[in-house]
């Protein structure tokens, strides 16, 4: 399984982008794709995650209410929603894919996912 995320860019504070993750190659039906990212000089960090069925979806505190993390099964494909969009959220964004079920308690680990994006950069001026 690949992934090819897209749809990073500059922006000011308070405006809004979308991020696109397509994978090439078939996920388990259990699967969890999610969406990470990394900041300069930080560790990676959960940002929302979402099954493959269910539509469940979990978020990090810090973008709930801002961000929406959503899943297109035809496409085998995950986007992220973001609004509101603050300095703080400037990092790389990377998208993630797990090869199996992952625990409530798991969603937030790197070390749950076996598949990684190539990232993409998000970059919000105050």
């Amino acid at each position: 399984v690949q992934l090819q995320a897209s749809g990073g860019g500059l922006l000011q504070a308070g405006g809004s982008l979308r991020l696109s993750c397509t994978a090439s190659g078939r996920t388990a039906s259990d699967s969890v794709m999610a969406w990470f990212r990394q900041a300069p000089g930080k560790e990676r960090e959960f940002v929302a995650s979402i099954r493959r069925f269910g539509d469940t979806a979990y978020y990090a505190d810090s973008v709930r209410g801002r961000f929406t993390i959503s899943r297109h099964n035809a496409k085998n494909a995950v986007d992220l929603q973001m609004n509101n969009l603050k300095p703080e959220d400037t990092a790389v964004y990377y998208c993630a894919a797990s090869s199996r079920r992952v625990i409530l308690s798991q969603l937030s680990a790197p070390g749950s996912y076996t598949y990684w994006g190539q990232g993409t950069q998000v970059t919000v001026s105050s």
